[in-house]
């Protein structure tokens, strides 16, 4: 089915205890990062979307309980002149996860079909072809094993302008806005096409995007932890480590150890 960004505009509220609901969903992903540390596995979470659209926020919850030292988020900016010398997903390629690492890209390799078509910092034969190269790409992660979500944050103009007002208003968020909100903003016709494209191009069955009515924040956040908990409890082994024979020696010969049979019992 083509994805319509209009059919994720209702902004309803969250309608249970976020609060409970959110940490529900960070212990969630805490045992998904041990999952993901113990068997070995790799994990790619890609954010797109609006200006303003709650992608940091997004990042934040996702990742507030994590192991910092088991994941990494890359924030995209503008490639360096060094980046800008070769193929566009150099940089990809150098913040791809190792075994055991979960990884989110905040923005991505689709800048080379949103921002750098819309704006013109690629030739219209190179973008167009970076749809074949970005298929082929994501179909490649996953063939060596990285497992990868793709989620886009949409809100309505009325609701980024509200934002930006409320960025604007607080000297502690002023910081998070600047002249580039609203050259993309002046921009939001082209860069609707952009994304009707983006998402007929590249919404593979390998790599589905999911869009995330953003409207409500806290309805959105609870909508991405929720789909990115589901399909990695799907793709990683959910069991724990087994025990290391030398290990436990060690521990009954330091404090004379035994095995608790009931730990772990009803988790």
């Amino acid at each position: 089915m083509t994805i319509t960004l209009a059919d994720y505009e209702k902004g309803e509220k969250y309608d249970g205890d976020y609060s409970a609901d959110l940490a529900a969903l960070q212990d969630r992903m805490t045992r998904i990062q041990q999952a993901h540390i113990i068997h070995g596995h790799r994990s790619i979470i890609m954010i797109e979307g609006w200006d303003a659209a709650g992608k940091g926020g997004l990042i934040t919850r996702m990742t507030g309980m994590l192991d910092p030292r088991y994941y990494e988020v890359w924030p995209i900016a503008a490639p360096t002149p060094e980046e800008k010398d070769r193929h566009f997903l150099y940089r990809f390629w150098k913040r791809i996860p190792g075994k055991g690492e979960i990884v989110v890209f905040d923005r991505s390799w689709y800048g080379r079909v949103l921002v750098e078509r819309v704006e013109g910092y690629a030739t219209d034969t190179e973008w167009k072809r970076a749809y074949d190269e970005i298929n082929e790409f994501e179909a490649q992660q996953l063939d060596s094993g990285t497992h990868l979500i793709k989620l886009f944050c949409h809100v309505t103009q009325k609701e980024q302008d509200a934002r930006f007002a409320d960025r604007l208003n607080d000297p502690w968020k002023r910081w998070k806005t600047g002249t580039d909100d609203y050259r993309n903003r002046s921009k939001r016709k082209q860069y609707l096409e952009a994304y009707k494209d983006m998402f007929k191009l590249t919404d593979t069955r390998w790599a589905p995007w999911k869009v995330l009515d953003m409207n409500n924040k806290k309805a959105g956040r609870i909508a991405g932890l929720t789909y990115v908990c589901e399909q990695l409890e799907a793709a990683v082994p959910m069991t724990g480590a087994e025990l290391d024979p030398a290990v436990v020696k060690l521990a009954e010969k330091a404090f004379k150890f035994k095995l608790d049979e009931k730990v772990g019992e009803g988790e």
